[in-house]
């Protein structure tokens, strides 16, 4: 059979089974060449599609930061790669308070899936679904497509990648869900513009009093975090710049509230920039509630409470709700499987391995690295190095051990270098080339005790674009080099076994963080301690950022909208 008959039968293959009755159970086998594809069709669909060259299939879930990073990176000539997203597209999200008051269009900020891999070459596969079950024992992934009248299928896979994100965390607050606006998705930034739009129109119509004005053009922030600063920014720009001008006779009305459950905003940041933002939301009219926690939104007003006021409600013309993370379905039910109940997010370990099952890897929001107890680890590799039990090692023995420590925790090195362990790292230092200081030998247990704080060291990795995409990375480039690392295992010698591990752990580089403050003005800390606020941190925002974008035309799409954005003004229209 030709090549184009073979495609031609499968073509006709795939509209035969979606035409197909629910009563009737199909089997049908095609050959190709030498692909094949199985379709049956029961009360759901079981979907097999090899290639024929006996790769492995790798199943990517989700195509956030993480899973977009990783495809972005994975070499598909070595593997079957299947992606799963119930978006066809990836999206920019540090722009999304952008989107919600026109400075950027949705559309420049995402970029489709299939362009990513279409400029890399190789086969992929792509399914609009979303995935609502794994069954890691038989190595299957459940998945529901809404495009077909509410299909299931079911895809087998080797390894899968599980990076669904995260959804908007709640905390039980009654009413939120039905009368706040989130800011996760692309379609939560355009909502949220068209909201803003429609309480400008309703506070202009004749028939209203002064308070219905002022109701309808308060608008409330409940978090303090980098996405709700970051929106209230923009919204007083946008409110102040442009529909001021078109909405004269109701501006004096408008008002912009943040309320944050702690003591300040932007807590992750350092003190000086929270001090610098705050000073300037107050000198800009925003109102800043530090210390209230909402207890209830209902559609007319947001009840909250505070020690020295007790509770208040306060009407509103819209809500967003920007106050963390919460744990989405799929993922609370795969953590039941895999002994992982109690968690908030999945475990795993330095190489993004999901604890409790084979070939599941899990990046970004969904997921984080268990830190283990670094003591344990050290205590570890020093009696394997005190072979006769002496209870003392000479410092090049020392200086040997601490190496392979270093490879596997960072943090060891850098609390060395504190003050409580100045005088060790000293001599650790001084010892380089010295053959007598070099055969001191020091008592292992009191070294140990120098690092019993160790373990304050190690924090958890913030659940950032950032992180997510150098997970994905990182993961695609173990995937690259896995037959050769086979052979040749690169990563730091184990702990409990013999041999190396395959690969190097996951390490994070942290490149910095900003805050766009609104009127031109943004934080930057960056790393070495390197604070600035101000315009021309401004300009550095928008270089990175246009830098990062995925593809050169979302990269002209953005830049071209900020340029409309100064010479027009920001859009108006409620489209």
């Amino acid at each position: 059979m030709s090549a184009s008959g073979g495609l031609s039968l499968v073509r006709r293959a795939v509209e035969a089974a979606r035409r197909k009755p629910r009563w009737q159970k199909r089997l049908l086998v095609l050959t190709a060449g030498v692909g094949s594809l199985t379709y049956a069709c029961q009360d759901n669909q079981v979907l097999q599609i090899n290639d024929g060259t006996g790769k492995k299939r790798v199943v990517i879930v989700g195509t956030g930061w993480a899973g977009a990073s990783f495809l972005r990176n994975i070499d598909t000539s070595l593997y079957d790669v299947h992606v799963v997203s119930p978006r066809n597209y990836f999206t920019f999200t540090p722009l999304l308070p952008s989107v919600t008051c026109g400075t950027v269009e949705a559309r420049s900020i995402v970029e489709p899936i299939r362009n990513i891999v279409r400029k890399r070459g190789g086969a992929f596969r792509f399914w609009e679904a979303e995935c609502y079950k794994i069954d890691p024992t038989n190595k299957k992934i459940h998945c529901r497509s809404d495009s077909d009248g509410n299909s299931e299928f079911v895809v087998d896979y080797d390894y899968l990648v599980v990076s669904v994100g995260a959804r908007p965390n709640t905390f039980n607050t009654p009413g939120v869900v039905e009368n706040c606006h989130f800011l996760k998705e692309v379609e939560d930034a355009q909502k949220i513009r068209k909201s803003v739009l429609k309480c400008f129109e309703r506070a202009s119509l004749p028939n209203l009093t002064e308070e219905e004005r002022k109701k309808n053009l308060h608008f409330v922030v409940i978090g303090g975090g980098p996405t709700g600063v970051e929106f209230a920014a923009e919204l007083h720009d946008f409110v102040n710049e442009d529909l001021a001008k078109l909405y004269p006779d109701v501006k004096k009305y408008a008002n912009i509230s943040v309320i944050e459950a702690g003591d300040h905003i932007l807590t992750m940041f350092d003190k000086r920039i929270t001090q610098f933002a705050e000073d300037k939301f107050k000198r800009t009219g925003i109102d800043l509630k530090t210390n209230f926690k909402v207890v209830k939104v209902s559609d007319k007003a947001i009840t909250m409470t505070n020690s020295a006021t007790g509770e208040i409600a306060v009407p509103y013309g819209m809500a967003v709700w920007s106050t963390g993370i919460g744990t989405r379905p799929l993922i609370m039910d795969f953590m039941k499987q895999v002994g992982q109940a109690n968690r908030r997010v999945l475990a795993t370990d330095e190489w993004l391995r999901v604890h409790g099952c084979d070939d599941v890897y899990a990046l970004g929001d969904c997921a984080t690295i268990t830190q283990r107890k670094v003591m344990e680890d050290i205590a570890s590799i020093f009696r394997v190095a005190d072979k006769d039990n002496s209870g003392s090692l000479t410092v090049k023995k020392i200086k040997n051990v601490l190496g392979d420590i270093y490879e596997r925790y960072p943090q060891v090195e850098l609390y060395l270098k504190t003050n409580q362990m100045k005088d060790f790292h000293d001599l650790l230092k001084d010892s380089d080339g010295n053959a007598i200081k070099e055969s001191k030998e020091l008592n292992i247990e009191e070294f140990k005790k120098a690092l019993a704080r160790v373990d304050s060291q190690v924090k958890m990795l913030p659940a950032t674009a950032q992180v997510a995409s150098q997970e994905g990375a990182y993961l695609a480039n173990c995937f690259n080099k896995m037959k050769y690392c086979e052979e040749n295992p690169e990563g730091p010698l184990r702990i409990r076994g013999t041999g190396r591990h395959r690969f190097k752990p996951f390490r994070y580089r942290h490149l910095g963080q900003f805050a766009p403050l609104g009127g031109e003005q943004t934080a930057a800390q960056l790393p070495g301690d390197w604070i600035h606020v101000g315009h021309s941190t401004q300009w550095l925002w928008y270089s990175v950022y246009a830098s990062k974008q995925f593809s050169w035309r979302t990269r002209m799409l953005v830049v071209s909208d900020w340029g409309r954005r100064f010479i027009y003004g920001r859009d108006s229209s409620s489209l």
